[in-house]
């Protein structure tokens, strides 16, 4: 099968956990092996967001035909989330937004997101971060928390990190609102997680990650290529549906 392959979640930085970190020469020595073409690059590791955009943006530089830049910003800072976004797109390296709630210990559907997604609202961007998180409510429901946020912010492609792989909430958010997707990587996965994952969101709404450097890129690949659905759906999942959303000629 000949398509596309776009890796849409991997990391830049020290905690990984198969000899790579942020050695260039190995994450595109994985990439060449595994056969994927791009990946969607974002450091989230430092407290400092210019820094961790920084390197993005060295890689991205370096390789423009391998990698895609992706920004990421903390309301920890709130004086400064805006400025860092205008000044590492201005580059025109960076796609779309990536956050980590976990640090700041309030999800993206707070108000201290809603600067970050204003901007991206008025951008058309997709923004990519996980469903829900340890400091939750019980009660909380992923469905209602993007129903409200695409009310909201209709103009934002919200990506739900590690939902495609058999997520129930996360696929049945992407199947029924408007722009929101779900995203393949993780360290567990339920048995016919993928092809549970094409069959609820649908095949459009699914995207491959892999979460490198901390998961190994290849096994990541083979949960899809190995995945029981169609070389159609395969296609779309691997790249196709990454490079429509991020306007990527391919």
């Amino acid at each position: 099968m000949k398509t596309p392959v776009i890796d849409f979640h991997s990391h830049l930085g020290s905690w990984g956990r198969y000899g790579m970190d942020d050695d260039m020469a190995k994450f595109l020595d994985v990439m060449d092996r595994g056969g994927i073409d791009k990946a969607c690059i974002n450091c989230i590791f430092f407290g400092d967001a210019r820094r961790g955009n920084d390197l993005v943006l060295k890689w991205v530089e370096k390789h423009p035909d391998r990698f895609i830049g992706v920004a990421f910003v903390t309301p920890h800072y709130p004086d400064e989330v805006v400025k860092e976004l205008e000044r590492s797109f201005a580059t025109g390296r960076m796609k779309f937004i990536k956050i980590y709630p976990d640090y700041f210990g309030r999800p993206q559907d707070d108000p201290a997101y809603f600067p970050v997604w204003e901007w991206a609202n008025q951008r058309d961007l997709a923004v990519m971060c996980h469903a829900t998180y340890p400091f939750d409510d019980k009660t909380v429901s992923v469905e209602k928390r993007y129903a409200a946020l695409v009310k909201r912010f209709p103009r934002v492609r919200w990506v739900i990190a590690h939902g495609g792989g058999g997520q129930e909430p996360a696929l049945r958010a992407a199947r029924d609102l408007p722009n929101v997707y779900v995203e393949t990587c993780g360290s567990g996965l339920s048995y016919g997680g993928l092809e549970r994952s094409v069959k609820v969101a649908g095949a459009d709404r699914v995207l491959f990650g892999t979460d490198m450097p901390l998961l190994d890129g290849i096994q990541q690949l083979a949960k899809v290529v190995t995945a029981d659905i169609s070389d159609e759906d395969k296609k779309k999942v691997l790249g196709l549906n990454a490079a429509r959303l991020l306007g990527i000629k391919v």
